[in-house]
């Protein structure tokens, strides 16, 4: 089973992407385009060209999951066009979500607009 935990790192891909690549092309696409290594348990994320349907490729220790998602009517309205400015060693070709966010993104909601605690936070005493 595939489990999303606050602790991976997720990655949005801005372009599109030709959804007949399977686990293999998309693997590729991810060394290649994304400048990441898919073997490190990074959830990527893809959107096909008419923003209909996406695809998520992650790597568990055994194998790649592949889960596709079609809406079966409307698109996904939010998807991001620019790099996370936050994030100085990723590439310019994807954008860095949290995992409360890609359950909105999951449901065709605006994953910038949901209003989380931070992942992280320092613990100190109460004053």
């Amino acid at each position: 089973m595939l489990q999303i935990t606050p602790q991976m790192k997720i990655l949005v891909a801005v372009e599109p992407v030709d959804f007949r690549k399977g686990i293999d092309g998309l693997v590729r696409l991810c060394k290649d385009s994304l400048q990441q290594d898919p073997f490190a348990g990074t959830v990527f994320v893809f959107r096909n060209r008419r923003g209909t349907a996406i695809k998520v490729l992650v790597y568990d220790g055994q194998g790649f999951w592949l889960c596709h998602k079609r809406l079966s009517e409307g698109r996904f309205r939010w998807w991001p066009s620019v790099p996370d400015q936050d994030a100085p060693n990723q590439a310019t070709t994807a954008k860095a979500l949290a995992a409360h966010q890609l359950s909105v993104l999951f449901s065709a909601g605006d994953p910038d607009r949901t209003a989380a605690a931070p992942d992280w936070r320092p613990v100190g005493p109460r004053h």
